[in-house]
């Protein structure tokens, strides 16, 4: 199958009836029927750009209409009303956190000098090492969270790597992080964005983590549009490998 561009990609998940889809689910249906193969590193991010392109250079001949805040649907009669004029630019707001991940093992990380903590933001797309993020973070035994540290100083990789050895080390199984560097499609991480304080971003950023660090049975809703930037944990391969070496050394052991 000949690989599509993003904006034909696009129009081939969107369903024909103009019911609006979340542009992260429309990334992952694009990487689940093979339209295209190369994503980089943040594909729900290109699927974003491209009909912000399509409906700034082509206007309202464009086929994509944005039906909320990261919903969109194709041009067609009869669809969902798109937001009025006045909004249709807006910038989807998600505080100053740019990429987080939510309870990743402790043991899918090799906890070497430097570890790589890999993520992606979904399955197909390319893994990025989260490592040198900065941000908060919270450490859990199983769902309860018992530590909350921060990374400025020290980069996320290394502030993790303490608590193997302090006294936190026997308290923890598992991780979340929330970090204000922004992942760029080759898989790298960004310099902090030079954003001026805001009074809306502070608070979006705030509901965002309360939202997402206790999980409140009674939000029927994540952070706003919080799931855009989140990243699924991969193992490290080294973990992986070591993980093979040690099953051999066994058998080895029992013939």
């Amino acid at each position: 199958m000949t690989e599509l561009a993003w904006r034909e990609a696009i129009m081939g998940v969107l369903p024909d009836n103009g019911d609006p889809v979340h542009y992260t689910e429309i990334a992952q249906a694009i990487l689940d029927r093979g339209l295209k193969t190369t994503v980089g590193a943040t594909p729900a991010a290109s699927v974003a750009a491209a009909i912000s392109l399509s409906r700034q250079n082509e206007g309202s001949a464009s086929p994509f209409v944005r039906v909320s805040r990261g919903y969109y649907a194709l041009r067609t009669t009869g669809a969902v009303a798109p937001v009025a004029a006045a909004e249709q630019e807006t910038t989807d707001e998600t505080g100053f956190v740019n990429a987080f991940g939510m309870y990743w093992r402790r043991d899918k990380v090799l906890w070497k000098a430097g570890p790589v903590i890999l993520g992606q933001q979904q399955p197909g797309s390319q893994p990025v090492d989260f490592c040198a993020q900065t941000g908060v973070y919270l450490l859990h035994d199983g769902n309860r969270v018992v530590y909350v540290g921060r990374t400025t100083d020290q980069p996320l990789g290394v502030r993790l790597r303490q608590h193997i050895s302090d006294r936190l080390n026997g308290r923890w199984d598992r991780f979340s992080w929330f970090g204000v560097l922004p992942v760029k499609e080759d898989g790298t991480l960004a310099a902090a964005p030079p954003e001026a304080f805001n009074i809306n971003n502070l608070i979006a950023t705030m509901e965002a983590l309360l939202i997402e660090g206790l999980e409140p049975p009674q939000n029927r809703k994540r952070g706003d549009d919080f799931s855009a930037v989140e990243f699924l944990q991969v193992q490290d391969p080294e973990l992986e490998k070591a993980q093979i070496l040690q099953l051999m050394d066994e058998l080895k052991k029992k013939l």
